[in-house]
């Protein structure tokens, strides 16, 4: 085998262009999966973090048929005393769960006494929804710079900031609440903006914020009355083992009919960036794809060049009695050499490159959010996973001239001119 290898490596330098250029294109694919790999990775994770430690949370709890009906935010489907008091317990003794919030989401009627439009909010329990969502703060705008004290008191509002703009509504300024209560009937309540937080994306991401004890006066309903539970994880790549150990629990509450209480659901079934991360996986897919079929078609025309070019070659080693096998071998092991060495010198590149672009920072701009920061990077498991696949296609190309050199009959090799 030894000999297989020394003759394999010195005709890879024999053709020293030849391998340099293959080589290159093979190297090229791999730089660019790397590369893009690394900075779709980027875009995807900043992305769910934005929209789920700034406003959506990783999980929420909801009363059954909550989610299928959350555009018209039905108060009838809030969760009573008890029902809340049924998910603390559960989330309380699960040791994953790093912290968990209470909200009530309703819709009402905003006017500055000037003119009126209709608002959604979010109200919430200012501490523990920081901890729930930790960047939500920055999201909000305000006179002094973003530094506040707490996220909201009761008696204050923070209004989306395209509705701000809209009503040409301040910081400091006085607004009106009126909203409907289950009962149908009205309610009215002054605030106090305190804040303009940002827009993100999707229907959650433009939604005002006030305290939650404000917004059981205004709906008149129970102390504890929530509409959804907000969930963080202490792992965010363990969310969905915790959320196969939470929903059976949560599935063994019934009602009267027998029919379950809650249902319980990840950031990817309330986000419609969902959609957008499948995509940027599946360009990851489409990219891993092209290079397979780069590497293939290289090693390929180099394999079948090399075998006609050594006919001769083939069938002298051929009549001095070398096995077909050996000489299956000798050009697979070439192709093994050329995808190993692009691989090595890819990942190297690679690295660099993902290297200088943390170095250099890339800022950018999506939706309504701007100033957003990329931070590629490519974990060692994505590596071994590109070389594998880049040796294993090399490999594979190489089989069909390989074969077809060690089946050459030595008297028609040596009469080939």
């Amino acid at each position: 085998m030894g000999n297989v290898i020394k003759i394999a490596i010195r005709n890879l330098m024999r053709y020293k262009r030849r391998t340099f250029l293959t080589s290159l294109l093979i190297t090229v694919g791999v730089v660019a999966v790397i590369l893009f790999s690394g900075l779709s990775g980027s875009f995807k994770a900043m992305m769910i973090g934005q929209i789920t430690d700034s406003n959506l949370a990783q999980m929420q709890i909801h009363k059954k048929g909550y989610v299928s009906s959350i555009d018209s935010m039905p108060l009838d489907l809030n969760l009573n005393q008890k029902a809340y008091a049924g998910v603390e317990n559960i989330l309380k003794e699960h040791p994953e769960i790093e912290a968990y919030a209470p909200r009530i989401k309703l819709g009402g009627m905003l006017s500055n006494f000037t003119e009126t439009t209709s608002i959604r909010l979010n109200a919430v329990d200012p501490a523990r929804e920081v901890k729930v969502c930790p960047a939500i703060e920055e999201r909000i705008k305000s006179k002094n710079g973003g530094k506040r004290s707490g996220l909201i008191k009761e008696g204050e509002i923070i209004i989306p900031e395209k509705l701000a703009k809209g009503m040409m509504i301040k910081e400091g300024d006085t607004v009106v609440i009126v909203a409907h209560n289950r009962e149908g009937s009205v309610n009215g309540l002054n605030f106090s903006v305190g804040g303009i937080i940002e827009d993100l994306l999707g229907p959650q991401g433009k939604e005002g914020i006030i305290h939650i004890n404000d917004a059981r006066a205004l709906l008149r309903v129970e102390e504890k009355e929530v509409t959804e539970v907000a969930i963080r994880v202490t792992k965010f790549s363990r969310l969905d083992a915790v959320f196969a150990g939470l929903a059976p629990k949560l599935h063994e509450f019934r009602n009267p009919k027998g029919k379950a209480v809650f249902e319980i659901h990840t950031w990817e079934k309330l986000s419609p960036f969902v959609n957008i991360a499948n995509m940027i996986d599946l360009m990851t897919i489409s990219m891993k794809i092209i290079m397979i079929a780069i590497v293939l078609i290289s090693i390929l025309n180099v394999m079948m060049m090399s075998v006609y070019e050594r006919v001769r070659e083939i069938g002298t080693m051929a009549a001095l009695g070398t096995l077909p096998g050996k000489i299956m071998a000798l050009f697979v092991v070439e192709g093994l050499f050329l995808g190993l060495i692009s691989a090595v010198v890819g990942n190297l590149i690679g690295l660099a490159g993902i290297y200088l672009l943390n170095v250099y920072q890339i800022r950018f701009s999506f939706g309504r959010m701007d100033n957003l920061l990329l931070s590629p990077e490519v974990g060692f498991a994505d590596l071994y996973w590109v070389s594998g696949i880049v040796v294993l296609v090399s490999v594979l190309a190489s089989l069909q001239p390989a074969y077809k050199a060690s089946r050459m009959e030595p008297v028609d090799a040596l009469g080939h001119v």
